[in-house]
């Protein structure tokens, strides 16, 4: 982008979490925009169609998220929402149809693709270093007995663990392997007094390649975060990715150091294992992305047609959960 275009004016719907800790800084943090306001769920509707914005971001709850995107494009905006995309595939056709309709950009926060982890597995993949991968597993584990206070833990639409961190991990999956041909899947409420799911284990079917994605609320030693075992070798590597604690602590984003994990990954090629150093996780680029998109008509960072996918398979997923079987994908 040129150092001489007008940054973009941009609107941000929601001060919780997402808007503050992930939204606000990227935005703030890059010269390509102008964060011209910040507004709560009061304002959310006046804020989507106000004329002098350029861009929309939505970080709301999620049953609000269709509304309001739709809102968005019809008043002329490009639109960032907050993954899951909407609550329904017909919900996010809709918006992707719009979005065709009126020009106008349209992506999903799908931050995770720029987390430093991810990135090294699919560096590590696409070099072919342990050979071809014939069982992945990615897990995210977390010790929280008792139950957050927040609407993400209250029954209704969209909310539970698989759509907050199953949506995240189906993404990662389907960037590294594409449409599975099969889905098996267990969904459960593990917590006496939790009202939503707090526990999935996804099996994800590609020929004789498996890929397992798994979230649990009770786990207090968490489980590696990424293991891919290949027809050479493995890799595996501990702990989360540092951007999201950075960022909730007022880390600034361009810092020196930001993103960098100190926890590296293991790889074992025959008999020899060494450490090996993981990406430099980089959200950044997300809003970079954007901003190309915006200014220069290049495609979004995350493609809607992806998020729409990965909703697909979380349907398809609680189908599978309830009715105990593998089902087609």
């Amino acid at each position: 982008m040129s150092t001489h275009a007008t940054p973009i004016r941009t609107g941000l719907i929601g001060r919780g979490v997402g808007g503050r800790a992930f939204h606000s800084p990227l935005l703030t943090a890059l010269p390509e925009f102008d964060l011209a306001v910040i507004a709560g769920a009061a304002d959310a509707a006046t804020t989507a169609v106000a004329a002098d914005l350029e861009l929309i971001v939505i970080s709301t709850p999620n049953v609000t998220h269709h509304a309001l995107a739709r809102a968005a494009l019809e008043a002329g905006k490009h639109v960032v929402v907050d993954k899951p995309f909407t609550l329904t595939v017909g919900e996010a056709d809709d918006l992707i149809d719009l979005a065709r309709h009126v020009e106008r950009m349209l992506t999903v926060f799908h931050n995770r693709r720029w987390d430093g982890d991810f990135l090294t597995v699919r560096k590590l993949l696409a070099e072919v270093m342990i050979g071809q991968p014939m069982l992945v597993e990615a897990h995210w584990d977390r010790f929280r007995p008792a139950i957050k206070v927040g609407w993400r833990e209250v029954a209704g639409p969209g909310t539970g663990l698989l759509n907050d961190l199953g949506s995240h991990m189906i993404d990662q999956a389907l960037c590294l392997f594409g449409k599975p041909g099969a889905i098996s899947a267990d969904v459960q409420c593990q917590r006496g007094d939790a009202q939503v799911d707090d526990y999935f284990d996804l099996t994800l079917f590609y020929d004789q390649v498996r890929v397992r994605l798994a979230a649990s609320t009770l786990v207090a030693d968490p489980r590696p975060r990424f293991a891919v075992y290949g027809t050479e070798g493995s890799f595996v590597k501990h702990g989360l990715d540092p951007q999201e604690a950075a960022l909730r602590s007022g880390a600034d984003p361009l810092g020196v150091g930001f993103g960098v994990d100190k926890h590296d990954g293991m790889i074992t090629v025959g008999q020899r294992s060494e450490r090996w150093p993981t990406e430099q996780g980089r959200y950044i680029d997300f809003y970079r992305s954007v901003a190309a998109s915006v200014r220069s008509g290049v495609p979004p960072p995350v493609d809607p047609l992806d998020a729409r996918e990965g909703m697909r398979l979380i349907a398809l997923a609680r189908d599978s959960a309830a009715q105990s079987r593998a089902l087609p994908a």
